[in-house]
């Protein structure tokens, strides 16, 4: 009977090291947060970007004493914006390396395959780049899976804000779409048109292109497009391909048509694109005709606090920021004060505790809503300009600043406008 005993004894510690317990009274001495995203293919600097802001932030904070004392130890995998991949990650992030927290995610789709397994796994996922509003307003809001959380800024970024941006220049009236063909492209562009013509009802679709996701030739649907002679194309693919895309149409000419008036490229703030648009924009291949936005733009706010965290980010990685990086370093803090507000790991006291919380990121303070768990706080829109006195790469200038407040849908109407 001892023997047994003794065995059993064995068996339940070996189960508590392969997964720890959340609800201890005590906080373990190393406290381990498993993140993922992109780090291959033509996306791939959105996941570095992630790990950059996650090893900045881990730093900070072993370095200033850890969480209530506990180390904090991180782990990053390839997500291959691949639902499967994603969701096997997450399970041998938790059950296997025994992750307390989670973070990261790039695409939407990935996301929504997230959502529905972090009650299974009993842990929190703090998503910092997928944008779909579906996850809030559906997932979360709606069905109740209230595990997740979006640190970032959601669709309406893309789609709300521009038709808001653009809605008082009289001279657009014709619109044109180029469209990531999965649900981030088309619920950007189906927000950006409704709200456009809530308030300008003149305006006439002229042009819908699509491309399949990870696509590189972009010249059939840009012919099409240009044969229609839209005032404004909305584009929303992003990475490689929008590096790609944008080059495209300039070599084709579309920016220098007199008729052609703004291309805006949903979350073309982002560094990789800064970086890779450089020569473009320098030699005035865009004519001033290129808008973008993104989830955070390191060059906004002009605040200590901002200008801080770039300085920091650019002396110990040789880069500026992206939003990857930014919104990661936000997610991790915003667990740090949930763990210290409730001196617990246990999923449901975090829940809470996350649910209202203001959190301090380097653009200034963002408040996660309560009802869908969403990030609220504003990123302006702007226009691409080059001056090497202000940053060596390009970057969004002019900048167009419309509080959340007024492009944001709101629970519990989740219907466009």
């Amino acid at each position: 009977m001892k023997k047994v005993t003794g065995i059993l004894g064995i068996a339940l510690f070996l189960i508590f090291i392969v997964t720890p317990a959340v609800n201890a009274a005590e906080l373990p001495k190393v406290i381990k947060i498993g993140g993922q995203g992109v780090t291959s293919g033509s996306k791939a600097d959105y996941g570095h970007q992630m790990i950059m802001g996650a090893q900045m932030a881990v730093e900070e904070i072993n370095n200033s004493g850890g969480i209530l004392g506990s180390k904090v130890e991180m782990k990053f995998m390839d997500s291959e914006l691949k639902a499967a991949v994603a969701t096997k990650n997450a399970r041998y992030l938790v059950k296997d390396w025994g992750a307390h927290f989670l973070f990261g995610i790039d695409s939407s789709g990935v996301s929504m395959a997230m959502a529905p397994i972090m009650p299974e796994l009993d842990r929190i996922l703090i998503i910092c780049h997928g944008a779909t509003h579906k996850l809030t307003e559906e997932a979360i809001f709606k069905k109740g899976l209230r595990n997740t959380f979006r640190i970032s800024v959601p669709t309406y970024q893309d789609g709300t804000l521009p038709a808001m941006i653009f809605k008082d220049r009289p001279e657009i009236k014709r619109i044109a779409s180029l469209a990531a063909a999965y649900s981030y492209g088309y619920s950007a562009w189906e927000m950006f048109e409704k709200t456009l013509k809530k308030y300008r009802p003149d305006v006439e679709v002229v042009g819908k292109a699509e491309a399949p996701f990870l696509h590189m030739d972009f010249t059939p649907q840009l012919n099409a497009l240009m044969a229609a002679k839209p005032d404004l194309i909305l584009a929303t693919p992003w990475g490689g391909e929008g590096l790609m895309m944008l080059r495209q149409a300039t070599l084709l000419g579309l920016f220098e048509q007199p008729w052609f008036k703004v291309w805006f490229q949903c979350m073309g703030g982002s560094i990789d694109m800064a970086e890779g648009l450089t020569p473009d924009v320098k030699s005035g291949k865009f004519h001033g005709k290129l808008w973008a936005t993104a989830r955070y733009l390191w060059n906004w706010p002009d605040t200590p606090r901002n200008k801080a965290f770039v300085a920091k980010f650019r002396e110990k990685f040789g880069r500026f920021p992206n939003y990857s990086a930014a919104n990661v370093h936000t997610a991790i803090y915003a667990f740090k004060k949930a763990v210290e507000q409730t001196k617990s790991l246990d999923t449901q006291k975090l829940i809470k505790a996350l649910e209202g919380m203001k959190v301090q990121a380097p653009d200034g303070e963002r408040w996660i809503r309560p009802e869908d768990h969403q990030a609220c706080y504003t990123v302006p829109g702007g226009n691409y300009v080059y001056d090497k006195s202000v940053c060596p790469n390009a970057f969004l200038g002019n900048l167009v600043v419309i509080p959340w407040e007024k492009y944001y849908r709101n629970p519990p109407d989740y219907k466009l406008p």
